[in-house]
């Protein structure tokens, strides 16, 4: 038997319990936790893999391609812009630009301080723009950037002598416009965005943008370290916009156009506009502002261009501006129409209703008894029906069939509102142009609101008679006289007739009858046939057209403003009454004679329209 050794039995007793103390087990927590940070780690390694080698594949593939190659664009084509019978109206021609490539200027470590003074006074940029657009380059979107297209000759040759190589010369298109000012309004420009690509800046190019843009493609040129060439590929290629058919008649775009500006001549004054529309679609037939401009000099980068830009910019009577669809205007009589079928249709008034007019109407005025408030008409029209009032563009009729007078208990300012907006006015049209107003409609809440004034039954006369703080717009307001004529089916005003895409695949618009009121048909006719006597009977406003060769429907407003120093003449009508097919609209602004100055203008072109494509289609410009 071995020895007992007391030491040694405590040493390893004591040993034993340590270990026992030391050998506690770990928690499932910590285990968890463990396994939970090695998925996410290898998860991540995962996804970053996946990131560059798929989603990102191809931009490092082209990078890693970009840096032995040389990219060249192959610019794509914007879509041609067409009137209805197939007159260009938007096209392009080849041109050069001048492009920044990305890529070489971080291989050449190139100063772009250095390169903005160089190359600004040649592009016609400030060197602070020129190298805020340099130092935005990024190679992660596109190596190539576009600092100016269009460029001459002298241009091109100044660009090459400065020898840098990130600044390469290439083929591009450039925008034309050949019908010039009479279209520039509808059919807008294009102008250059971030990394050089071309963008509609106004009209149709604006509004279709998308539609009408192509896409770059991009073809690589293999070099070797001396520059040999060794091969090419074709990157990505090339696709051009869509091209657009519209619904602008070119023959009556530019004849609108000519005799807006010759009655403006004759009259001395600056402004005016037109609109020609089908009242069966909603086709806008023309659509013509006054002044106007030339679209070319905003893709033309010569000296001359761009001087006439800044001109532009400041030039008096805003020539940029839509007022077709922008310009907010008291309709003046050109609204009773409204008022007419509101009235009918509410029993206020009936095709049987006559009321006096002596040349005016007097209220009691509350605040001074011996002074009453006077309203006037035109000039003393005796009695008239609504038939009649209309011809005769009768005010007082049509302050008793708003607000009120002797036995008629008038329509009030509520339910006016009402009226206008069920034709529309106060809100957008829907027309395909960019910067639509709506106008403005007035009601009591809003005076007191804003001007701390109660409404007044002299402020009622006033809207009704289409003055005071009412506005509309022309488009908003030739809408709503296409629907008389078209006998209560109103139509969206369009023009992008239809979209052909590069592969044959076609977008075709159709009408889109957003009000159907035929219901309210006893009053359609007795406005109908009330706008007729406008032309047809001696005493009507629009007398002067009754010798055309085809039955007209008018109606003809005077709109006060500046305080009632200035007034603006408007026409509208309809052709021929009988069968519409043509509404037409005439503006002019601070006219000399009032509606005088327009219905001469209206006549004209409703007669050119009759005689070139009603009686012998396709006789004057396509």
């Amino acid at each position: 038997m071995d020895d007992f050794n007391l030491e040694h039995s405590i040493i390893e007793s004591g040993i034993k319990n340590d270990l026992e103390v030391m050998e506690v087990p770990l928690s499932k927590n910590a285990f968890r936790l463990i396994s939970v940070m090695v998925i996410l780690f290898v998860g991540t390694v995962f996804l970053r893999v996946f990131d560059l080698s798929v989603v990102q594949g191809a931009f490092y593939s082209e990078r890693s391609a970009m840096n032995v190659t040389e990219p060249v664009t192959l610019p794509a084509t914007r879509g041609v812009i067409y009137g209805r019978y197939g007159t260009v109206l938007a096209t392009n021609k080849p041109a050069f630009r001048v492009v920044f490539n990305a890529v070489t200027a971080e291989q050449e470590h190139l100063d772009l301080a250095k390169v903005a003074s160089e190359a600004g006074p040649i592009l016609q940029m400030s060197e602070s723009d020129l190298q805020t657009t340099l130092g935005q380059a990024n190679i992660e979107k596109t190596a190539l950037v576009t600092l100016a297209r269009n460029v001459d000759s002298q241009q091109i040759a100044a660009i090459e002598k400065l020898n840098e190589k990130a600044l390469e010369v290439q083929d591009d298109y450039t925008r034309v416009y050949p019908m010039g000012p009479a279209f520039a309004q509808v059919i807008g420009y294009t102008g250059l965005a971030q990394y050089g690509e071309v963008h509609g800046r106004a009209g149709l190019e604006q509004y279709y943008d998308s539609e009408l843009s192509g896409t770059d493609g991009t073809r690589l040129f293999y070099r070797s370290a001396t520059g040999d060439l060794l091969g090419e590929k074709l990157l990505t290629a090339p696709q051009n916009g869509e091209d657009m058919h519209t619904t602008i008649d070119a023959g009556l775009q530019q004849y609108f156009y000519d005799r807006i500006v010759q009655d403006l001549h004759d009259l001395g004054r600056n402004i005016g506009l037109g609109i020609a529309l089908d009242p069966n679609t909603g086709q806008v037939l023309a659509m013509v502002n006054v002044p106007s401009y030339d679209n070319n000099i905003f893709t033309d980068a010569s000296p001359a261009s761009t001087a006439a830009r800044a001109a532009l910019l400041s030039a008096p009577y805003e020539p940029l501006f839509n007022r077709a669809i922008s310009g907010q205007y008291t309709p003046g009589s050109t609204i009773k129409p409204v008022d007419a079928i509101g009235g009918l249709t509410d029993g206020v008034i009936t095709p049987q209703t006559e009321v006096f007019s002596k040349g005016y109407i007097e209220l009691p005025n509350p605040y001074d008894p011996a002074h009453p408030s006077r309203f006037y008409d035109y000039e003393p029209n005796g009695w008239v029906n609504v038939r009649s009032a209309l011809a005769r563009s009768s005010n007082i009729f049509f302050y008793a069939t708003g607000g009120g007078f002797g036995d008629v208990s008038g329509l009030g300012i509520d339910r006016l509102k009402q009226w206008w907006q069920f034709f529309g006015y106060g809100s957008k049209t829907g027309i395909d142009l960019a910067g639509e107003s709506v106008g403005f409609l007035p009601d009591p809440q809003e005076k007191e609101a804003v001007k701390h004034d109660i409404w007044r039954i002299g402020d009622t006369y006033n809207v009704s008679i289409g003055q005071g703080d009412l506005l509309v717009t022309p488009i908003q307001l030739i809408r709503q006289i296409a629907s008389i004529a078209a006998n209560g089916k109103e139509y969206k005003p369009y023009l992008m007739q239809e979209l052909v895409g590069s592969n044959g695949t076609t977008t075709v618009a159709t009408p889109d009858l957003t009000l159907d009121y035929s219901n309210l048909a006893p009053a359609i006719t007795e406005v109908q046939q009330g706008m007729q006597d406008v032309v047809r009977m001696p005493y009507g406003t629009a007398y002067e057209l009754h010798d055309l060769p085809f039955p007209v429907a008018a109606k003809t407003g005077t709109s006060q403003t500046d305080n009632n120093q200035k007034v603006n003449a408007l026409f509208v009508g309809y052709a021929p009454a009988d069968h519409p097919q043509v509404v037409v609209l005439v503006l002019v602004e601070n006219a000399n004679q009032s509606s005088l100055n327009v219905v001469p203008v209206g006549k004209d072109v409703l007669n050119w329209y009759y005689q070139n494509r009603i009686l012998t289609p396709g006789t004057a410009l396509q």
